[in-house]
């Protein structure tokens, strides 16, 4: 098993070097075949300029430019789309989440289809983010009968339940959208606690007004296609832990 760790980049150039080669100290350490495939996603600073001096060393890196921003959700798909191993996760290029962290819980891919952290560490975030947090964790297992802890991690995803999704959303509402729709279809998932380490440089995009309203727009589509018609729920895909585990379960009680 392999994992591609898909990082978006928008004027990164002070995080995305450590950011980086973090993970790639990550996935050695646990013996992970794995790759750093980072999107700079229209930086207008040095961005692009250090990954590329990365690369130049050999190390598996791989790099895609935008020439305008895309969004971190968009980035993340066209991440999917260029991915070379088994299995994808998103880690911001802001060096804020620990690679080590996720990366510890790869092994629960011999049992689930998806793995999500949640944060344990809490207050290493401002009250206000706590708040915000909480607010939304609420509205959506409310919304979607879930009892989710958190939706926005950095998620191990088996790549290949991903390309039968309907819809992509481009938002920082993407990762609550793949899950409540992946979930409905049976896949099998794990929860699993994580430790948050504090941003040292910069500020996180992911909370601003124009963040928020692409969030309810990806909110409200979602809820448009869970309870407005019927959505098309595709088979589990053969290859997935979820269908792998059915099938066990179905034979031990036929025979």
């Amino acid at each position: 098993m392999g994992i591609t760790i898909i990082m978006p980049a928008l004027n990164e150039e002070r995080n995305i070097e450590k950011a980086v080669s973090n993970s790639l100290r990550a996935l050695a350490d646990y013996g992970i075949d794995g790759e750093v495939l980072v999107i700079n996603d229209g930086s207008r600073d040095a961005t692009q300029a250090k990954v590329e001096a990365i690369r130049a060393t050999g190390a598996p890196v791989s790099l895609l430019n935008h020439e305008k921003p895309w969004g971190f959700g968009a980035s993340f798909w066209d991440g999917v789309d260029h991915a070379q191993k088994d299995v994808v996760v998103v880690m911001p290029g802001d060096n804020e989440n620990d690679p080590w962290e996720i990366l510890r819980y790869a092994a629960l891919l011999d049992h689930v289809d998806i793995v999500i952290p949640f944060v344990f560490n809490k207050k290493v975030r401002s009250l206000f983010r706590r708040v915000l947090s909480v607010v939304y964790r609420t509205v959506i297992n409310l919304t979607f009968k879930t009892n989710l802890n958190y939706t926005n991690g950095t998620i191990l995803y088996r790549r290949s339940i991903l390309t039968d999704l309907p819809y992509r959303s481009g938002s920082f509402f993407f990762q609550t959208d793949i899950l409540i729709r992946l979930l409905n279809s049976g896949y099998l998932f794990a929860e699993v606690p994580y430790r948050l380490d504090q941003r040292k440089d910069g500020v996180s995009k992911a909370v601003s007004f124009p963040s928020f309203v692409k969030v309810v727009k990806g909110y409200l589509k979602l809820i448009k296609d869970q309870y407005g018609h019927q959505e098309e729920v595709k088979p589990l895909r053969a290859e997935t832990m979820t269908a792998s585990r059915h099938t066990r379960t179905n034979e031990k009680f036929e025979t």
